[in-house]
């Protein structure tokens, strides 16, 4: 992580799991991250409506334009980056690893800003929404709005994603009726 509100906000992120692979959201207190805020939100995990903020920060909403609350945040960035900064959502909040990005984006008078995204898993609980937590935050605080947001640069933070079945299973319900059975062998 290169922002230090991302060292940061990282660093508490990781003390309120205490071991766990993600903290409750009810364990964050916005009051410990209280300089940060402007730059935290949350989003809710529903790929159908492009991930909307259930929350954002006053910085976010200043540098994006707009109040985000209930906005995609897939639709902030470039067509052909979406599927991309889909795909890192969803290794976020179904293997419950923590990612990191370089962003880069395009300001109103045509010049490049460059950004850091930090995405921080839940702990999910049965009968309640999926959401995950995250902060965006420039590297120079001149910019104007921003639109068309791209992935310039992604890793994710501590062990590699492992459980990739459950994904790669959704991936396949498209090919209903189509069963492979490990370790059946047709003599």
């Amino acid at each position: 992580m290169k922002h230090p509100s991302s060292r940061e906000f990282f660093a508490y992120w990781d003390k309120k799991r205490a071991g766990a692979p993600a903290p409750e959201r009810s364990d964050i207190e916005p009051d410990a991250v209280r300089e940060l805020l402007g730059d935290v939100f949350v989003l809710s995990y529903d790929a159908a409506a492009g991930y909307p903020f259930r929350v954002a920060g006053t910085r976010v909403c200043a540098l994006l334009g707009c109040d985000l609350k209930d906005q995609s945040f897939s639709s902030l960035f470039a067509a052909e980056a979406r599927r991309e900064i889909e795909e890192i959502i969803a290794v976020v909040a179904e293997e419950m690893t923590p990612a990191v990005a370089g962003i880069s984006a395009t300001c109103n008078d045509g010049s490049i800003a460059h950004l850091e995204l930090l995405l921080l898993p839940f702990n999910t609980r049965a009968h309640s929404p999926v959401s995950l937590t995250g902060l965006l935050a420039p590297f120079k605080n001149e910019y104007t709005v921003l639109r068309d947001l791209n992935v310039s640069s992604y890793r994710y933070i501590g062990d590699q994603p492992q459980r990739l079945v459950p994904r790669a299973l959704r991936k396949l319900a498209i090919a209903r009726g189509f069963m492979v059975y490990e370790g059946l062998t047709g003599k």
